[in-house]
């Protein structure tokens, strides 16, 4: 089978097409045809040795897919042959195969197109449980979503009006910013133009915002920092901008200000539940129409270094992914 493998820890330009084993599944793993894989900005980081969950070369990117069952483990018995499911895993994506813990598989609506399907689970899954689980954003309260065009980024803009906040969203160009307002932000923040700290106290009547949602880090921290509302919460998602805050943790103490980390995979280890709760509730809204990924770019596993370059340079908006020849016996 074929998979783009990582061979050495310098980012994208190391990974290549390899013809590589088809993996066999142990007890409670499931092996499944992957159909198509999002790509993620934490692809790139896992490429450079980066990632908190580091694996050692040589090793597959990709932490989602979707794909039909192939084969069972022993003690598997939540899944059949042939079932559509969505799949969450440490790596391994970009392949035409893949074995992955059976728990972190759910099954995956037939009205669901593979792309969808592998676009969904991480920006979908890492906003909900952001927003509703640990910030606990209540409706009427105002969210402020940085990096607002990006894959998690816009997920947040569509997940907070779905409950019901006021979505101020942050981009660096007009033209990323119009995608967020398709997806429903109430006003509109160019960071490259305009002074994110005053605009956000201008926007909220000086009070500040309830709830920062922050994945790109550096300037922008701060700015949410001295712009925050009284008992506000700042999550941190992760660090686009290559700079990771370092706070000042007496600016914390005048507003009672929370700053709340976010790990989403840790959940699928550590409080099964809460993914489980929050997956089955994201794909109720996509039944109904209320969310739906925005695939800027679909590649096929051939040109995949190009489609992660695409994310981890930030030129895409929402998802980017790559799809797998379907030729597999």
């Amino acid at each position: 089978m074929l998979a783009i493998v990582c061979h050495e820890l310098t980012g994208p330009a190391a990974l290549r097409l390899d013809e590589v084993p088809e993996p066999r599944p142990g007890p409670g793993q499931v092996r499944i045809r992957v159909r198509a894989c999002g790509v993620n900005f934490a692809d790139g980081l896992i490429t450079r040795g980066q990632y908190q969950r580091q694996p050692q070369p040589p090793f597959s990117p990709g932490f989602e897919v979707s794909g039909d069952v192939l084969e069972l483990g022993t003690g598997v018995k939540r899944f059949v042959i042939g079932q559509r499911v969505i799949a969450m895993t440490p790596y391994g994506g970009y392949a035409e195969q893949l074995v992955v813990a059976a728990i972190g598989c759910v099954p995956m609506p037939e009205a669901m197109s593979w792309e969808d399907g592998a676009a969904f689970p991480v920006v979908y899954g890492t906003s909900h449980i952001a927003l509703w689980h640990r910030a606990r954003l209540r409706a009427g309260e105002t969210l402020v979503v940085h990096g607002a065009s990006g894959g998690v980024g816009l997920t947040a803009v569509a997940i907070g009006k779905q409950l019901k906040a006021s979505v101020i969203a942050t981009a660096s160009s007009p033209e990323k910013l119009e995608v967020a307002r398709a997806h429903g932000a109430d006003h509109l923040i160019d960071t490259n133009h305009e002074n994110v700290r005053d605009r956000i106290k201008e926007l909220t009547n000086g009070r500040g915002a309830d709830v920062v949602y922050d994945p790109v880090g550096g300037e922008l921290f701060s700015a949410s920092l001295r712009s925050i509302a009284f008992e506000g919460r700042i999550l941190l998602i992760g660090f686009a901008s290559g700079s990771v805050p370092q706070i000042p943790a007496n600016h914390l103490l005048v507003k009672n200000v929370d700053v709340i980390g976010l790990n989403w995979p840790a959940y699928a280890e550590l409080h099964p539940k809460v993914m489980t709760r929050s997956l089955r509730t994201l794909i109720q809204w996509y039944l109904s129409g209320a969310i739906k990924p925005h695939i800027s770019a679909i590649y096929p596993l051939e040109r995949a270094v190009e489609a992660l370059n695409q994310v981890v340079t930030r030129k895409s908006t929402g998802k980017v992914v790559i799809t797998m020849p379907q030729d597999i016996d």
